[in-house]
């Protein structure tokens, strides 16, 4: 890297790292931080409160929290669909095992045949990044979906990250939407920027 870089090439640098760096995460070391960050948020009161909960499916390492979903049936659990050619956009749906099919990027989704739920209906969106920072800032894998649906989303966000990947700071722009709240294996605090857009 060198000081002409631009900034997609600093992220795309800095994704690389991050994806090693999660890559070389023990198997045994990942499940033991996502059991601990499933708690963390089991504890939360926002958590408990909400009765309609945005989460994702993991790919590539990322914290599984499909836990959650099982020892909480009493939720209203929507799971995003990528909708194709529509300006990275994401559809979102009820949560149902048997209606989930395989993404080329590599994630679960709903099936297209499940009928959307308006995003005004999600309290609490539970937020996968590559990286994070104690500000809420995210280095996702550079689709931008979630910062599209933070901007104009108005309930409470929630970055999900290994402690190995809250980064002293990121890199952002101004696609960037950082989230509220963030939870590693280590606890759950508020963002620095929370309060501050």
């Amino acid at each position: 890297m060198t000081g002409n870089d631009s900034l997609p090439e600093i992220k795309q640098h800095l994704r690389r790292q991050c994806l090693e760096k999660r890559k070389a995460l023990e198997q045994s070391a990942r499940e033991k931080a996502a059991q601990a960050i499933c708690a963390h948020i089991e504890a939360w009161r926002l958590f408990q409160n909400a009765g309609t909960v945005l989460t994702y499916l993991p790919m590539r390492g990322e914290v599984d929290l499909r836990p959650l979903l099982k020892s909480h049936p009493e939720k209203r659990w929507l799971v995003p669909r990528i909708l194709p050619d529509e300006g990275h956009r994401m559809s979102l749906h009820r949560y149902d095992p048997a209606h989930l099919v395989r993404h080329a990027f590599g994630m679960e989704e709903p099936d297209a045949s499940l009928p959307e739920i308006p995003a005004e209906e999600v309290e609490l969106v539970l937020v996968p990044g590559l990286a994070y920072d104690p500000q809420g800032w995210r280095l996702g894998y550079g689709g931008g979906y979630f910062d599209r649906f933070l901007r104009d989303f108005a309930g409470v966000s929630l970055g999900i990250v290994y402690q190995a990947l809250l980064l002293e700071t990121l890199p952002h722009s101004e696609h960037d939407w950082p989230v509220d709240w963030i939870v590693t294996e280590a606890g759950l605090f508020k963002a620095i920027s929370a309060g501050l857009r």
